[in-house]
Parts: C-alpha cells; sequence; structure tokens
C-alpha cells in the first residue's frame, strides 16, 4: 500500500475559475492584515505555537513567513496589503530577541539561531529585503557563518537553509562578501556529501539519512546545484535520481517513498505520508529536473490519485493540499503535458474551499493560508518556483 485512502478527501467539483482565485487571494490577504496587532503580531494556531514562545515570529510557522508571503503577493500584483511590512518585519525580529519560538524541551543543533526556517536568519532576511540595511546585513552574515558546519545537514537548521540566504543576499546586493559566504557554504556541503551521495542529519538528537525537501537530501541538491560549475551539477544529479530510484517504492505505476532512506512507508504512528515536506509530492517537487521521467510520472500520479488530504492535513503548501500540488506544477514544466497543470489548478480551488471551509485564518506560511495564496498565484501564472527554496518574488 502506497498511501491510506482515509487520510484523502474527494476532490472539489468547482471548475477552475481566475475571478473566483484572484478574489480568494484577495480575502485571504485582507482576512491576514485584519487579524494583525503591532505589538502581537498574529494568533498562532496551536499546532503552530505548542510549546513556545507565542507570538510565533520565524519564516516557517510565524510572522515572517507571512510578511515574506505578504510582499510576494504583492510583487506579483494579485493583492495589496494594507500594513506596514518593513516595520512589521522589524518587531518579528525584536520579539524573537526577546523570547526565541524555539519548543520547549526541544534538542536544537549547536547553532539554533542560524537557522533559516525556524532561528532568526529568516527574520532577518526577510527585515533586510523589506528595509535593507548595515546592522541587519552584518548579524545575518555572522549567522550564516557561524551555520557553515552545522551538524543538521538539511534546510530547516542546517547550512542548506543558510546557503539559500547567502545565495538570496548575493542575488539582491552582488557584494563579494555574500559570494563568498555562498561560496564557501556550498564548497562545505559539498564535501561533508557521505561516500554513497547521501547527507546524514544529526538532529534532535538522532542521526538519519533524510530523502525530502525541508529535512534531507533533495532539498540539500536544490540548495546546492546554482553553486556547482557544471561538472559537479551533473555529478550530482546523476548520484541522487540514482539513489531515487533505489528507494522509490512502486506499485502499478505509482511510485512514493518513505522519510529516510531504508526506512519503511508506514510511520510510526501508522501514517503513510503522501505530502510535500515527505513522500511523493516533495520528491517530485523538489527533483522533478533530474528525476527518472518515469519516476516522475508516477510520483506525480501518486499525488493525484488519492485526491486531496483531508481537513487534518488541510490547505497549506508543507503538508496539506496546495504543497502536494506543487508536484502536479513542476510536472507540468518537465512535461509540458497540460493535464498537469489542470491538476495543480483543481487543488488549488480545492485547497482555497478549505480554507473557507476551515471557518477561521491560520496565520503563517508554510501551514496556513497565505502559503495557500502563494499557490494559488502560482496556478494562475502556471509558475513552478516554490517559495523560499526557489523564489523570494
Amino acid at each position: 500500500m502506497l498511501f491510506r485512502p482515509d487520510a484523502f478527501e474527494p476532490l472539489t467539483e468547482t471548475p477552475w475559475d481566475e475571478r473566483l482565485v484572484r478574489a480568494a487571494i484577495r480575502g485571504i490577504v485582507a482576512d491576514v492584515d485584519r487579524a494583525f496587532d503591532p505589538d502581537t503580531l498574529w494568533p498562532a494556531d496551536e499546532w503552530d505555537g505548542w510549546q513556545a514562545a507565542t507570538p510565533m515570529k520565524n519564516l516557517y510557522v510565524g510572522a515572517a513567513g507571512v510578511i515574506l508571503a505578504l510582499d510576494m503577493v504583492r510583487r506579483r500584483g494579485e493583492a495589496e496589503t494594507q500594513l506596514d511590512l518593513a516595520a512589521a518585519a522589524l518587531r518579528a525580529l525584536a520579539a524573537f530577541r526577546d523570547a526565541p519560538d524555539f519548543m520547549a524541551g526541544e534538542e536544537p543543533p549547536s547553532q539554533p539561531n542560524s537557522a533559516l526556517l525556524r532561528g532568526e536568519v529568516g527574520i532577518l532576511l526577510v527585515a533586510w529585503r523589506l528595509g535593507p540595511n548595515a546592522d541587519l546585513e552584518h548579524d545575518l552574515l555572522g549567522l550564516v557563518r557561524a551555520n557553515v558546519d552545522s551538524e543538521a545537514e538539511e534546510l530547516m537548521w542546517g547550512s542548506p537553509g543558510t546557503l539559500l540566504a547567502a545565495r538570496a543576499m548575493a542575488n539582491w546586493t552582488e557584494a563579494g562578501h555574500w559570494q563568498e559566504a555562498a561560496h564557501d557554504g556550498a564548497e562545505a556541503l559539498w564535501h561533508r556529501r557521505d561516500d554513497d551521495g547521501y547527507w546524514t542529519q544529526t538532529l534532535h538528537g538522532f542521526a538519519a539519512r533524510g530523502l525530502g525537501p525541508v529535512h534531507g537530501l533533495v532539498g540539500n541538491v536544490l540548495a546546492l546545484l546554482p553553486e556547482l560549475d557544471e561538472q559537479r551539477r551533473a555529478r550530482l544529479t546523476a548520484d541522487t535520481s540514482s539513489l531515487l530510484a533505489q528507494t522509490a517504492i512502486v506499485e502499478d505505476g505509482l511510485a512514493n517513498w518513505p522519510i529516510h532512506a531504508g526506512g519503511q512507508l508506514e510511520t510510526d504512528d501508522g501514517e503513510i505520508r503522501v505530502q510535500w515536506c515527505a513522500g511523493a509530492p516533495g520528491i517530485v517537487a523538489s527533483a522533478a529536473s533530474y528525476l527518472d521521467p518515469e519516476l516522475l510520472e508516477a510520483g506525480a500520479e501518486l499525488t493525484w490519485r488519492p485526491g486531496p488530504p483531508g481537513m487534518e492535513k488541510g490547505p497549506c503548501i508543507c503538508h496539506g493540499t496546495a504543497g502536494n500540488g506543487y508536484a502536479f506544477l513542476k510536472a507540468f514544466e518537465r512535461t509540458g503535458d497540460e493535464k498537469w497543470l489542470d491538476r495543480a489548478r483543481r487543488f488549488a480551488m480545492h485547497a482555497l474551499e478549505q480554507v473557507r471551509r476551515r471557518g477561521h485564518g491560520r496565520y503563517s506560511l508554510w501551514t496556513g493560508d497565505p502559503g495557500v495564496a502563494l499557490y494559488a498565484a502560482d496556478c494562475l501564472e502556471g509558475r513552478t518556483a516554490y517559495p523560499v527554496l526557489e523564489t523570494w518574488d
């Protein structure tokens, strides 16, 4: 069994409608604006803020991600926030420095503030882009350089995440020190790759070799590829394609992947993950450019066959309907087959209905409504770039 049918729900019969989609994006932005408080930022969902110092400030499930999403939607011309985003980003940074929103009792890596998604780096990056100044850049560069040798070896906490930050700053500033930081981070990450092509993540007291975009192989490759010369890029993609072929579990023309190399599809909690952060959707969305074509089709078809994730997972881009939809956008980009764009848009309509069905807003980039708005905007444009991992615009 490659998925559990009871984790999914029937796909909406509402056809794709650009007018409705644009109205829904504007509605999400308006709701995010209404929910904002200049002092306390946005209310945290129970899952997002579990055992943490709220409000949440980080890029993953906190204010920095919401601010980034509002800025991205604004840059695309889909909706205009009424908030002073630069001021909100500075407020999030100050609040994080006063009370970092790490979970109580968790064992973070050695440089937790340097984490792109959970630490200060993501907040600084958003704050600098909205209001560049030398102090923010100085602090950001120091945290990026401090994370070069992180044992986490993944995007959320480790050097692949801060490599994304360094590259973004290098692109925006064209400054030599940022180009050097990106180069140094990439060289260190390249040389720490295991002999068989994986990276070993040491996180929360455990060592594993993850496959997915947040905590594993395909995320690291996505971060590393733009910094490599042509020869090493070809080697890395060929090696990684081979590893994904070895670890794929294929049945009847469908393919899924376990969370860790050598692991089983069914996890200790009895789930079989079919979501962007774990399973076929994230593998396809992150590795589409070099994944074996048959596996690309099989993984995208596996994402389509069960339907959208149910409301327990919800509409989000991390483990929900919109995140799964990015697999279809990538399959469309790779194959040119319009059926994948049609399927991506059907999932967008469903995700927007899930936002309405929930009856209240959820305010984070990865787990909340702002990420759904970005996915819907991508479907309007037929665009395939996943937020932060591939684009800041």
